[in-house]
Parts: structure tokens; sequence; C-alpha cells
């Protein structure tokens, strides 16, 4: 049977192992402040990623436009524009360019998550 001291010694490697250190200090100065907001925050990662998405945005607009949308003008009859395309009083073709496009980009972006979540990438 233990002793009370091995049982008291016990519990205070316990509770060593329980006690959080303590946060680091708060960076000083105005060059270190924005060093540590710059890694907390992972500002340019949202700069990358932002960056990325805007030239994604126009590589599937122009996929779209120069790809998509001739293919689907066969389906329309001999010499419409697919852009000028109205259906009774509404214009259509533009509406229909968007949102192909949208449908495309979030696409890819739900792709890339999972490709992200499967390498565990953050």
């Amino acid at each position: 049977m233990a002793s009370d001291d091995d049982i008291l010694a016990e519990l205070k490697k316990i509770r060593e192992l329980l006690e959080h250190p303590p946060p680091p200090p708060p960076a000083k100065g105005l060059i270190a402040e924005f060093k540590a907001f710059l890694s907390q925050y992972k500002v340019l990662a949202l700069a990358v990623a932002f960056v990325f998405a805007i030239y994604l945005g126009g590589l599937v607009k122009a996929l779209v436009t120069d790809f998509v949308l001739p293919i689907v003008s066969y389906a329309l009859p001999p010499g419409s524009n697919i852009n000028l395309y109205m259906v009774g009083p509404f214009g259509v073709g533009d509406f229909a360019n968007a949102l192909i496009t949208f449908l495309i980009v979030a696409f890819v972006i739900f792709m890339m998550v999972k490709l992200a979540k499967r390498y565990k990438i953050e």
C-alpha cells in the first residue's frame, strides 16, 4: 500500500502536468506587434487566396464566354447571340453567363477545400 507521502508526490506531479504555461508576453514595439498580427491572423495567406480567387474568376469567365456559351448557342435558333437572348421581355443571356461562371467557380472552390481536407492542409 502506498504511503501518504507517495500519494502526495504523485498528486503534485499530476497537478504540474495539468497546469498550463503562462501565455507569451505581448509583443513590444510597432514592428513586433505587426509581425505578431500577421502571424496570428494569417494575413499573408488571406491575401494570396484573394489574388488567386480574382484570377480564378477571370479564367473561369473566359472559359464560359469562349467555350461553354458557344456550345450552348447551338441549342438556340440560328443567328441569335446568347448574350442578347430574350425570354419574353427579359434578357437572360448575361444572367446565364454569370450563373454558369458562378457554378464553375463554386465547384472549383469546393474541390480545393475537399483536397485541402484530405491532405490536412490548413
